[in-house]
């Protein structure tokens, strides 16, 4: 019945502090949609950023700021995450660490954005099969 995400909204204090480090720390791309929502490009989703003041309507029933909990997959692997963190002094909360994702396991970095968000940054132990082989 379903086929994939295709946005998920996060809920930020300030729109232009979490754009900043979504796209200069974690290199997503960013797409304007009003002054109170902007849309963030992970492959073919969007991370959506609303903005707490805003009155979109409708909405989660309680938006609260720092309430995700969210992985991202890696194209890099992590030690050259690791030292691009190290650059932009974005601290580091844990790892790398082993970790069971969708598809098997991982290895994750953990840090948090500006609101408290925390954000896994993950990378399959073991390549992902290619479909069709």
């Amino acid at each position: 019945m379903l086929s994939g995400l295709d946005h998920l909204v996060i809920t930020v204090t300030d729109i232009s502090r979490a754009v900043d480090f979504y796209s200069r720390v974690l290199g997503l791309e960013v797409r304007y949609r009003d002054r109170e929502r902007v849309d963030l490009m992970l492959g073919d989703m969007a991370l959506r950023l609303h903005w707490t003041a805003t009155d979109i309507a409708p909405r989660a029933a309680t938006p609260t700021p720092g309430s995700v909990d969210l992985c991202v997959r890696s194209l890099l692997p992590l030690d050259e995450v690791q030292r691009h963190l190290e650059a932009l002094d974005v601290e580091v909360e844990l790892g790398p660490v082993p970790r069971q994702g969708a598809t098997g396991e991982l290895s994750s970095l953990y840090l948090r954005d500006p609101d408290g968000n925390l954000i896994e940054i993950s990378r399959p132990v073991k390549p992902l099969p290619v479909e069709g082989h």
